[in-house]
């Protein structure tokens, strides 16, 4: 039987590339086409669900009040900048765009240390827009100590509130355990009563969420399956206050985003309520709707995601040039596929810095 001679190269890349790519350029790109879509999905879902909700009247969070903070402005002197962090993060990443745009240059003149000083740079690039992007989010879901207030639900008669209770809680002060250490042994409802009952109690708290002023709160609609004696006299909203150019109150905020400007009825709301931490989670949101946190959560980290990819990816390169493995390949086309990857989620965040942060 014959010899067969197999040309491995011309199997993996073909004997005539597409469009003059080779191979693994080509399903670079297949990938990345890919992906936008993605992003444009998540991006369109984002726009639907905000044009809804300002159509209802719910208000929606504005990006100027939220993203204030600046590392050292913010802890030391109290100062809210207002989106110039953000500005920040994106400037690192476009910069980042600029040094992986010469390690590709300097891959087509196959000069080894260029590629790996500017590998490098890129990392360091990657590495800072994640850690940005930690103290953002950190700040995010820490909220403000006075974020909301535990409002009496009957404050609201003769208020029409859509489906008031999907937003109404259960408040228990737990008795017989120090806050944050151990297990309570009771529950004090607002109204006096307590829960004793060792199995409820402990019930109670595996449903619901523990909150910085010290309190436990359960939504509403799940207390209402544990058959508690005069449970409408406890029921408890979360708003959260709406503030003027001199901090005062004027207005608060459901956490589905319906507004209430009624200085007067505002007064008298948290006049005796108890204010809690604020911060956004997949369920509350003190800056908005929660859709807008569950968005941003999912949007900005999925980007996150492929940044981190991308830090991994360059990572490997920079271990492969300081080896020499390209230079006994003969090219740096590595380089030029991961540069495509990494100026893909360069772009990405253009569109969600313009969605999230300026629209």
């Amino acid at each position: 039987m014959a010899d067969v001679s197999v040309d491995k190269k011309a199997l993996i890349e073909g004997e005539r590339p597409l469009f003059k790519a080779s191979y693994g350029k080509l399903m670079m790109w297949f990938f990345l086409v890919s992906d936008a879509f993605t992003f444009s999905a998540l991006l369109i879902a984002y726009g639907a669900l905000r044009v809804s909700s300002v159509s209802e009247g719910l208000a929606w969070a504005k990006p100027e009040e939220v993203f204030t903070h600046f590392p050292l402005l913010y802890e030391f002197f109290h100062k809210d900048s207002p989106l110039v962090f953000v500005g920040l993060m994106t400037f690192i990443l476009i910069l980042s765009s600029v040094t992986m745009v010469l390690a590709v240059e300097a891959g087509h003149r196959k000069s080894k240390k260029e590629v790996a000083k500017w590998v490098r740079f890129t990392i360091i690039g990657g590495v800072a827009f994640l850690s940005c992007q930690a103290y953002e989010w950190y700040h995010f879901i820490l909220g403000t100590t006075d974020g909301a207030y535990l409002v009496d639900a009957r404050s609201f008669d003769g208020i029409n509130v859509p489906g008031l209770d999907e937003l109404s809680y259960v408040v228990m002060e737990p008795v017989g355990g120090e806050e944050g250490h151990g297990t309570p042994t009771a529950l004090k409802l607002k109204d006096g009563s307590s829960i004793t009952n060792p199995d409820y109690v402990k019930g109670i708290l595996k449903r619901s969420s523990h909150w910085h002023s010290g309190v436990y709160a359960i939504p509403f609609k799940e207390a209402a399956k544990l058959n508690i004696p005069g449970l409408t006299r406890t029921q408890s909203v979360v708003v959260y206050p709406v503030f003027d150019n001199t901090g005062e109150a004027v207005g608060v905020r459901l956490n589905n985003g319906y507004p209430i400007n009624d200085k007067k009825k505002v007064d008298a709301m948290i006049k005796t309520a108890a204010t809690t931490d604020g911060g956004a989670n997949l369920m509350a949101n003190e800056y908005g709707p929660p859709a807008f946190a569950d968005l941003f959560f999912f949007v900005t980290g999925f980007h996150g995601t492929h940044v981190a990819s991308g830090v991994v990816l360059l990572i490997i390169l920079l271990l492969n040039v300081n080896k020499g493995t390209y230079e006994k390949r003969g090219h740096y086309e590595m380089t030029e596929k991961v540069g495509l990857y990494w100026h893909f989620v360069d772009l990405v965040w253009v569109f969600v810095f313009t969605f999230f942060y300026l629209v």
